[in-house]
């Protein structure tokens, strides 16, 4: 596997580079977005760690570019606390993030569990959603849901929940089973985090579309379903 590292602060590039040649991976180090975007076109990369803060352009630019014409999976590192960050990248069409600081062996774990994923060793937790004539649809290509034809504002685990309800119309989940499905570490948040999450989605339907909100339903004592 042949990865690119885009970092530039040599301390914890260093740290990283050791970790994966340890574990025999080709790594190759970028200090800066531009060198990274030159490298990407002359390497067939399989993967990418990609820091937001660099000093030329931002990771999230970079990923932006890359996506344009490349699906290679790409792990952002983050000295930033800002939920927004976070969302951006993973809406830009990155994999996964870690903030700093971190352990060089915690990376090079996500790297091979994204590997794993991305080569369908392990099925995607939340199914695609059949099609349908559903008041709420699915745009793939822009990873969008639309309420009524108008694109819905989510964040990423918003977005990820409803993907999960349009997966199966009509079906109850429990809380537990959505925290599973829409989380990455389910353990870290409680199951009072989707009723929030609920909440707020409710909402959103609602001011696109009056009466939207009555589409996820509450199943006192069960959990919750879609019901075009």
């Amino acid at each position: 596997m042949r990865i690119l590292l885009v970092e530039d602060e040599p301390a914890i590039a260093d740290a990283v580079v050791y970790a994966f040649q340890t574990e025999r991976f080709e790594i190759q180090h970028a200090l800066t977005g531009a060198d990274a975007l030159a490298r990407h076109a002359e390497t067939a990369f399989d993967f990418v760690i990609l820091d937001i803060g660099l000093p030329d352009m931002t990771g999230l630019e970079v990923c932006k570019v890359l996506r344009e014409k490349s699906s290679v999976p790409i792990l952002f590192l983050t000295a930033r606390d800002g939920e927004l960050d976070r969302i951006l990248g993973l809406e830009l069409g990155g994999d996964d993030y870690v903030t700093k600081p971190f352990s060089p062996r915690e990376i090079v774990a996500r790297v091979r569990a994204i590997m794993r994923r991305s080569q369908g060793e392990a099925p995607s937790k939340v199914p695609p959603p059949p099609a349908s004539d559903s008041p709420l649809t699915h745009d793939s290509n822009s990873m969008r849901i639309l309420c009524s034809g108008k694109a819905l504002d989510l964040t990423a685990h918003e977005y990820k929940l409803l993907l999960v309800f349009l997966s199966r119309p009509g079906r109850v989940y429990t809380r537990d089973q959505l925290l599973d499905h829409a989380w990455e570490d389910p353990g870290a948040v409680t199951d009072r985090t989707i009723d929030a999450h609920i909440k707020t989605i409710r909402s959103k339907l609602r001011e696109m579309s009056p009466g939207a909100e009555d589409l996820i339903q509450t199943r006192r004592g069960l959990g919750y379903a879609y019901v075009p």
